[in-house]
C-alpha cells in the first residue's frame, strides 16, 4: 500500500484555485465554508468540499429541495486546461433535470465555451454553481433540453463498441424484436424485419417502466437492479442494492441470445421513457459474445429462457455500451435547419452537367435532404478534372455520371440517384422533376429549359448556374419559378443588358462579355477545349452560395438573377439580385 507521502503534490493551478477558495470562504464566513482537508484523488485530482448556506434561496414547485445548508465537493484537476466538477454524497438530487448520474451537477452545458479559467478564477465558479441552485430551487429548468435526462444525464458508450443507427420508431409494443444489420465494421443499422439476405442479429427492444437517474451502470446485474426498481426514493442515504429480478428484460434476452449464433455478442436496446415525456430515450447495450454464451447455456441447462434464475447472474458480468445515432425524425432537428438550404428537403432535383459546379452542387442538394437526385452527364472523370471536380483516383476512367452517383449515395443512403450517362434524361425522368439545375454551360441546354417554360401551366423550378472564365470566383445564377413563362436563358439575358450598363456592377460584366484572350485555360496541349480557371476551394464555395441562393426561391418563389462573388474576388459587390420582370419591354 503507498503512503500519502509518495502522492504528488498540488499544482500550481490547484494551489491557486485553493487559496482563492480559502479567500471568498474568508469574505462571507455566513455563506461560504470550507470543510476538512482537501483530499488528493487519482489522476491528481484535488476533491474540496464546501458548506453553502442554501436556506435563503427561493423555492418553487417542482424545484430542487435543497436543506437549510448543503455540502458540495468540488474537484479540481491537475490543469486548468480541465473544467472543475462539483457533485454531491447523497441521493436526493437523483432524477432532476443536470444532475448527472444522480450526484453530479452539470453546471456547465458546454465547458469548451463557458469554462474560462482565467476570467473570474474560482469566485466566476461559485457564482455559477450559486446561478445553478438559485435556478435548480426555482424550477427554472427546462426538463425537456436537460441531456440524456432520462438515463441519468450521461452517455453511456464503451470503447470499440459499434454504433447503433436508429432511424425509425418502430411498433408500439413493450417488447418487440429487432434486428440489427451490419453496414460497416463500426455500424449496425436497427431494422424491424428481417432482411430476406439474412445475416441480421435478432436483438429485443423493451420500453422499461420509468427514467434511469443513475444511468445503466457498468454491469449486467446493475442494469437489471436499476431497471427493475420502483421510481427513485430521493430520501435514500446510498444506490439502490435490491437483487435484480426484471424478468421481462432477463427471459427476452435469453430469449434473444439462444436464436443467435453462438460465439456472437447479444445487444440490447432499451427505450427509456422521458421525464418531460415525448419520444423515450434509447440506449445500445451488449454482452460480449463470452458473457451471450453463458445465457445461451443457462437457458439451455434449465429447458426454457422462461426458467433462468435470475440470482444466477453473476454480479461481475460486465455490460458494453454502444453508442446510439437516434435519427428518429421525432427526435432529431437537422443542423441545418432554419437556413437557406432547406427548400431542397424532400425535393425530386435534377442536375445537368456533373462538372466544376454540378459535381459540388450534386452534394450540397443531396446533404440538404433532397429524396431523390437526377444526375446527368455524357463525360468520363480524368485526372486532370480532379483538381477542382468532386471527383477521386478511383473514378479516373468511370463515367461521371456513375462516379457522383456512388459519391452521392455514400454520403446518404436514404436518397434515390438516378443517373443518365447521355446529354439529357428522357421524357419520363423529366416529368418526375420538381428542380432542374442546368451547370452545363450549353446553349442547347438553355433552349431546353426554355421550351419547359414556355410549355404551358406550371413547370419545375429551373436554373442555371455559371462561373467566369478569368478566376472561378464569380458565380451567376439564373432561377426561373414555377409560373414563370420565360426560362432561364431568357432571364440571364435581361439581366445581362442590365449589367452591362450598370456602372457599378462592372465585376461581372464579363460574364456577358466574349472572352478576352487569355483568360481561358487550355489544358493538355493539341486541340483541347478551352475551360476556365479555377479552383476546387473556389468552385465549391461558389457552387455552396449559388446552391443557398436557389434554396432561397424554393421557400418563397420568385425569378430573377443573383450574381456573387468571393470575398477574394478583384471587386464588389459581393452579392447582387436582379429580378425579373416579365413585362415585354418596347424595343
Amino acid at each position: 500500500m503507498s503512503s500519502g507521502k509518495n502522492r504528488p503534490a498540488p499544482t500550481d493551478w490547484q494551489k491557486e484555485a485553493l487559496a482563492e477558495l480559502r479567500e471568498a470562504a474568508a469574505e462571507q464566513p455566513d455563506v461560504l465554508r470550507l470543510v476538512g482537508v482537501p483530499a488528493r484523488g487519482q489522476n491528481g485530482v484535488l476533491r474540496v468540499t464546501l458548506r453553502l448556506h442554501t436556506g435563503p434561496l427561493a423555492t418553487a414547485d417542482g424545484g430542487l429541495v435543497l436543506q437549510e445548508h448543503e455540502e458540495f465537493v468540488l474537484t479540481l484537476p491537475a490543469s486548468p486546461l480541465s473544467a472543475t466538477t462539483v457533485e454531491v454524497e447523497h441521493w436526493r438530487f437523483a432524477g432532476y433535470p443536470h444532475v448527472l448520474q444522480g450526484r453530479r451537477l452539470c453546471i456547465f452545458l458546454d465547458p469548451a465555451r463557458e469554462w474560462d479559467p482565467l476570467r473570474g478564477g474560482m469566485r466566476a465558479y461559485l457564482n455559477r454553481l450559486w446561478s445553478w441552485l438559485s435556478d435548480a430551487a426555482a424550477g427554472q429548468f427546462n426538463a425537456s433540453k436537460a441531456m440524456y435526462h432520462a438515463v441519468g444525464g450521461v452517455l453511456h458508450q464503451t470503447p470499440g463498441t459499434p454504433t447503433l443507427v436508429v432511424r425509425v420508431p418502430g411498433p408500439d409494443q413493450r417488447i418487440q424484436t429487432g434486428y440489427l444489420i451490419a453496414r460497416t465494421e463500426h455500424r449496425l443499422d436497427l431494422a424491424y424485419s428481417s432482411p430476406p439476405e439474412g445475416g441480421a442479429v435478432r436483438v429485443p427492444v423493451i420500453t422499461i417502466a420509468g427514467a434511469l437517474p443513475l444511468g445503466g451502470g457498468s454491469t449486467f446485474a446493475e442494469l437489471l437492479t436499476y431497471v427493475d426498481n420502483p421510481p427513485f426514493d430521493r430520501q435514500r442515504r446510498s444506490s439502490p442494492q435490491a437483487v435484480a429480478q426484471s424478468p421481462a428484460i432477463l427471459t427476452t434476452l435469453a430469449a434473444s441470445a439462444a436464436r443467435n449464433p453462438d460465439g456472437s455478442p447479444q445487444y440490447l436496446i432499451l427505450a427509456v421513457p422521458h421525464p418531460a415525456g415525448g419520444p423515450p430515450h434509447l440506449l445500445g447495450a451488449r454482452l460480449p459474445a463470452p458473457a451471450a454464451d453463458a445465457l445461451r447455456r443457462m437457458a439451455h441447462d434449465q429447458g426454457s429462457a422462461l426458467n433462468i434464475d435470475a440470482s444466477r447472474i453473476r454480479s461481475d458480468l460486465l455490460i458494453e455500451w454502444c453508442p446510439v445515432s437516434d435519427e428518429r425524425p421525432a427526435v432529431t432537428t437537422r443542423r441545418d435547419d432554419g437556413s437557406l438550404i432547406g427548400g431542397f428537403l424532400g425535393k425530386h432535383v435534377h442536375v445537368w452537367g456533373c462538372g466544376g459546379l454540378g459535381s459540388w452542387i450534386a452534394e450540397f442538394v443531396v446533404r440538404a435532404g433532397a429524396s431523390q437526385v437526377t444526375v446527368c452527364d455524357p463525360g468520363t472523370v480524368t485526372g486532370g478534372l480532379l483538381v477542382r471536380q468532386n471527383y477521386v483516383e478511383a473514378d479516373v476512367g468511370a463515367s461521371k455520371a456513375q462516379a457522383l452517383a456512388r459519391r452521392l449515395r455514400g454520403v446518404d443512403d436514404t436518397v434515390t440517384v438516378h443517373v443518365h450517362d447521355g446529354v439529357l434524361p428522357d421524357a419520363a425522368a423529366l416529368a418526375g422533376a420538381e428542380v432542374i439545375i442546368d451547370a452545363t454551360v450549353s446553349i442547347a441546354m438553355g433552349h431546353i429549359l426554355e421550351r419547359l417554360a414556355t410549355s404551358g401551366g406550371p413547370h419545375p423550378v429551373l436554373a442555371q448556374v455559371a462561373t467566369d472564365t478569368r478566376s472561378g470566383t464569380l458565380g451567376l445564377l439564373s432561377v426561373s419559378a414555377p409560373t414563370t413563362a420565360q426560362g432561364p436563358s431568357s432571364i440571364d439575358t435581361a439581366a445581362g443588358k442590365i449589367v452591362l450598363a450598370d456602372p457599378a456592377l462592372e465585376l461581372y460584366h464579363r460574364l456577358w462579355q466574349d472572352t478576352p484572350d487569355g483568360d481561358e485555360l487550355v489544358p493538355t496541349r493539341g486541340c483541347s477545349v478551352p475551360t476556365f480557371h479555377g479552383s476546387s476551394a473556389d468552385l465549391a464555395a461558389v457552387a455552396g452560395t449559388l446552391t443557398s441562393f436557389l434554396g432561397m426561391h424554393l421557400i418563397t418563389p420568385g425569378s430573377g438573377t443573383h450574381l456573387i462573388a468571393l470575398p477574394h474576388a478583384a471587386g464588389s459587390p459581393h452579392h447582387h439580385f436582379l429580378a425579373h420582370d416579365p413585362t415585354p419591354t418596347t424595343p
